[in-house]
């Protein structure tokens, strides 16, 4: 698929990686549609920190993925949708998991519902997660991996992922399920593991808060991750098919701590704080993506080194440190 002059919806496009995803779309010429959360403020969240004349190209929808009628009303008239709102704290989905279930899996199926019924649209994709795998069983982990549901976000995660298989299976709809593997780079809340170290480290403290130090994690720096997205709407190939965005690269929390030390030039004394370390059974301790099939059906190849996405990152925090509380544990 061509998706230049296409009309595309971002639902989630107010967060971090779905606002990236806009600037995105908006470089190959597609006419987008942002699907941005209703509150009364007016936010319209990342998207608000965008240039005035990026913001004049998108046309921009208040709603709530959780009501059908909006969700209808936003899919009318589009080409593609690529569906990213979701809750994704997975200590929050701890004491709140029925905001997950309605978010996360109500959410997505009120998107296929209004995907199947629509005149014009040629493709669904559905935003997964790695955290669907549970801890890996084998490794590199790769589409076949078994589902395993560590926490209620991870859940919902696989209950949203079944559904959207289930669409395409019974009814046809194009739908395609990419599982993007710990994206990080401006933008991201504190929730995420690598804004917590950064944000800290920023602030002068003389001791780094964190939860355990042993889990290993595949990142993907979010450019790269969009541009994972565009290439598998473009394929033919992907309809029908559950695809990871990742590195094929992995890193303990430890070592990561140690390599922002070295990019920060700072060293502070490391603090496990017990309200940040995951229930035992609940922590997933290793992702390491495979991305053989993404690279089969896809001619995707990322631009950035871990390193460089550190880099970038570390300098859009320094610039927007005020957007941070890194003195509070960000649930």
């Amino acid at each position: 698929m061509n998706l230049s002059d296409k009309r595309v919806l971002v639902t989630g496009s107010d967060g971090f990686i779905g606002s990236h995803l806009v600037e995105t779309l908006l470089g190959v010429g597609c006419h987008v549609r942002a699907f941005v959360y209703y509150n009364s403020f007016n936010s319209w969240g990342w998207l608000d920190t965008l240039p005035k004349e990026t913001l004049k190209k998108i046309e921009i929808f208040s709603g709530d993925i959780r009501d059908p009628n909006g969700v209808r009303k936003s899919i009318e008239g589009m080409d593609v949708v690529f569906h990213l709102a979701a809750l994704i704290g997975i200590p929050f989905s701890y004491h709140s998991p029925d905001a997950y279930v309605d978010t996360n899996v109500k959410g997505t199926l009120n998107v296929l519902q209004a995907a199947r019924d629509s005149k014009t649209l040629e493709r669904v994709l559905v935003t997964s997660t790695s955290e669907v795998y549970g801890t890996a069983q084998y490794v590199p982990i790769d589409e076949k991996h078994p589902f395993q549901g560590q926490s209620p976000y991870s859940a919902t995660k696989i209950g949203a992922d079944r559904i959207a298989e289930s669409f395409y299976r019974s009814f046809g709809l194009p739908v395609t399920i990419v599982r993007p593997f710990n994206t990080f780079g401006p933008r991201q809340s504190a929730r995420a593991i690598i804004p917590t170290i950064i944000s800290q480290l920023l602030s002068r403290s003389k001791e780094l808060k964190l939860g355990s130090l042993s889990p290993k994690r595949d990142f993907t720096y979010v450019k790269d991750t969009c541009q994972g997205f565009i290439e598998i709407a473009r394929s033919e190939k992907t309809i029908g098919e559950e695809i990871n965005i990742a590195m094929q690269q992995e890193i303990s929390v430890g070592e990561l701590v140690e390599e922002l030390f070295r990019l920060m030039n700072v060293e502070v004394k490391m603090i496990t704080e017990q309200d940040r370390v995951r229930p035992e059974k609940s922590e997933v301790y290793r992702l390491l993506g495979s991305n053989k099939k993404l690279k089969k059906l896809t001619p995707w190849l990322p631009k950035y080194t871990f390193v460089e996405g550190l880099a970038e990152t570390i300098a859009w925090i320094q610039d927007n440190r005020d957007t941070y509380k890194s003195h509070i544990y960000n649930v």
